[in-house]
């Protein structure tokens, strides 16, 4: 199966973003403000960080303001630094609002966006992870952000990989097929395939892979 043959549902990523906003908002809610500050995953950026990139990212799709290089790093940093003087608050009700919003501006377009709202949900894996949460990666928006993957590491050009996921029936593919080469193989949990994929630790991680490096899989390079 080549990017061409998959079906896109252009409403997929409008579940993946309210979901997770009705997981990750009482959370972001809850916490002390000083937790905040924790590092994250993406190098320099804090928790803070993260959440005011994730808010702007969002908006600017609700907007329609996506000039050229609008999510390129340059672009990226300069959003965090225009919202370093907002109240937290403030950071995270346009968080909520991107993750209701968006979606449907997302629908509307032509798949260019869909793997916007799968960043999105890993950067909420990024801050459960500094905040020490539970299945960071994981929960009740796993079974949405999966298909995504799959489609985004097809466009990302990486190499045929045939996951077998622990408690998932059946066999999952991601990729592109190479000539003259097998597909790779990767046994082990959910997270931790959303963690080789993303780039993200793999300290205290099991798993099994076989025809392929953790580099090759990279769909944020």
């Amino acid at each position: 199966m080549t990017v061409l043959d998959e079906i896109r549902d252009p409403w997929l990523p409008d579940r993946l973003l309210r979901t997770e906003r009705d997981a990750l908002m009482p959370l972001l809610r809850r916490t002390p403000p000083e937790a905040y500050a924790q590092r994250t995953a993406c190098p320099g950026w804090t928790a803070r960080q993260v959440l005011a990139h994730c808010a702007a990212a969002l908006v600017r799709i609700v907007e329609g303001r996506l000039e050229e290089g609008v999510f390129l790093p340059e672009a990226n940093a300069a959003d965090v630094a225009e919202r370093e003087d907002w109240p937290l608050p403030r950071i995270l009700d346009e968080l909520e609002r991107g993750l209701t919003e968006a979606g449907r501006e997302i629908a509307a377009g032509d798949g260019t966006l869909d793997a916007v709202a799968l960043g999105e949900w890993v950067h909420a894996g990024d801050v459960r992870d500094a905040f020490g949460e539970p299945g960071a990666y994981g929960g009740d928006s796993l079974t949405l952000a999966l298909p995504l993957l799959r489609i985004t590491s097809r466009k990302r050009e990486t190499p045929r990989l045939v996951a077998q996921v622990a408690g998932l029936e059946g066999l999952l593919s991601f990729g592109n097929e190479v000539q003259g080469r097998p597909a790779a193989r990767f046994h082990g949990d959910a997270a931790t395939l959303v963690r080789i994929y993303s780039g993200r630790s793999l300290v205290a991680t099991r798993y099994e892979l076989t025809g392929a490096t953790e580099r090759e899989l990279l769909i944020y390079r």
